[in-house]
């Protein structure tokens, strides 16, 4: 006799890159979705796939430490000082790379020198002669393999992918193929999971290339941004994606801004992205190019995975506040955190509706008892927002909602 009892769903995470800023983003997400989806248990899903820094989110979630954990280690660094992810790992200067490449130097420059001197070449060709001597990363990213290694050979964690209860998957990019590594599946298992997140997190400029094997890797994000598809193609009945990095609309009008979060008198005034200078201008190109990138892979898999319900989490990009942070700033970290957290929780509520319908085919449902209560936290707040805040907050919540329920229709063929 067949039974009638409907198989749990498939779940899969996606965690894109973002550096630092990206991975405080993800914990404060991460948090507020586990405490707002009633049915679902973010640190015991079907597939986890990590790309840069959601890399070592992911493998932490993949091991069975919950958002919460992730906080108390990565934010409230000091409630569990001895699982702390202190960010001067990522900080220290490539010396192995700089003498590697020092090495190398007299005799380029005497090379560059000679074919100048004969006439061979001109003095900008001699000097590209000067390139191998460059080194390929400002930053050590060894510490990141060491620590992770310390981090996950705890009791009831794993530093092996053969060993998880769950399927992880951390996708990096072969520097000479240029084709994506998914380590953690079949024959890209073998790898520790600390050394995969090393190479997927692998930034060209700022961390050198990564030796595995006989080849090096670098930033998984190169290839794609998200990789979801590498945990659909086996099949999953719900994808859930988090995007760190957004370009920032400058455009919006100050009601606006007041409407999505009652910001500071100082924070009203956004100047033109080119006010910025280079650092803003190169920001604002970086986000744009990653994030039409990943538009355009999530619409492919709309396309090519219809038997799956993806939802994805990204900051909105009228939301100046991760923006104008400083990219490596750790200092920032709890008030970020925090401010993901409620962000998020915000999104929930504004796609009320039709992520309601979407999460309940999965036996999902979204707990308003949470979502509604404004004394929720993620770390000790400093200020409360005043009553119109929260009344007008609340009220561009519904407007958004009644916006996502509305847009599906309104783009129906008449």
């Amino acid at each position: 006799m067949s039974s009638s009892r409907k198989k749990p769903a498939r779940i899969a995470l996606a965690l894109a890159g973002g550096g630092p800023l990206g991975a405080i983003y993800e914990i404060g997400a991460l948090c507020a979705l586990g405490e707002s989806l009633d049915g679902i248990d973010l640190a015991r899903l079907d597939h986890y796939v990590g790309v840069s820094a959601g890399g070592f989110i992911a493998a932490a979630l993949a091991n069975g430490m919950t958002p919460r954990e992730l906080c108390a280690s990565f934010i409230e660094t000091g409630t569990q000082a001895s699982e702390v992810f202190d960010p001067s790992w990522l900080m220290v200067p490539a010396y192995g790379e700089f003498a590697r490449r020092a090495i190398m130097a007299p005799g380029l420059a005497a090379s560059a020198l000679w074919r100048f001197a004969l006439g061979g070449k001109s003095l900008t060709g001699a000097l590209e002669r000067l390139g191998p001597g460059l080194p390929t990363g400002i930053f050590s990213s060894d510490g990141i393999d060491r620590e992770l290694a310390r981090l996950f050979t705890r009791e009831g964690r794993t530093n092996d992918f053969r060993q998880l209860r769950t399927q992880l998957t951390l996708v990096a990019t072969n520097l000479d193929s240029g084709e994506a590594a998914p380590f953690g599946r079949p024959g890209w298992d073998h790898v520790p999971i600390s050394r995969a997140v090393q190479a997927s997190a692998a930034l060209p400029g700022l961390f050198p290339p990564v030796e595995i094997g006989d080849n090096y890797y670098v930033d998984g994000a190169l290839k794609k941004t998200m990789h979801a598809s590498v945990a659909m193609d086996g099949g999953i009945d719900l994808m859930l994606c988090l995007n760190p990095l957004v370009p920032f609309n400058a455009t919006a009008s100050g009601s606006e801004r007041v409407m999505r979060g009652g910001l500071p008198p100082e924070k009203r005034g956004i100047p033109r992205i080119v006010d910025g200078g280079l650092p803003a201008v190169l920001s604002q190109t970086f986000r744009s190019m990653i994030h039409s990138r990943m538009e355009l892979g999530m619409k492919h898999y709309e396309r090519a995975y219809p038997g799956t319900d993806i939802v994805l989490i990204e900051p909105d990009h009228r939301d100046p506040e991760l923006y104008l942070a400083n990219t490596f700033s750790y200092g920032q970290r709890r008030s970020l955190a925090e401010h993901a957290y409620q962000q998020t929780r915000a999104l929930l509520r504004s796609r009320r509706t039709s992520l309601s319908a979407k999460l309940a085919r999965h036996g999902i449902s979204l707990r308003a008892d949470v979502l509604d209560d404004p004394r929720r936290h993620l770390v000790t707040p400093h200020a409360a927002p005043t009553r119109l805040g929260r009344a007008i907050a609340s009220l561009q919540e519904v407007m958004d909602d009644l916006g996502h329920v509305v847009a599906p229709v309104a783009q129906q063929p008449r």
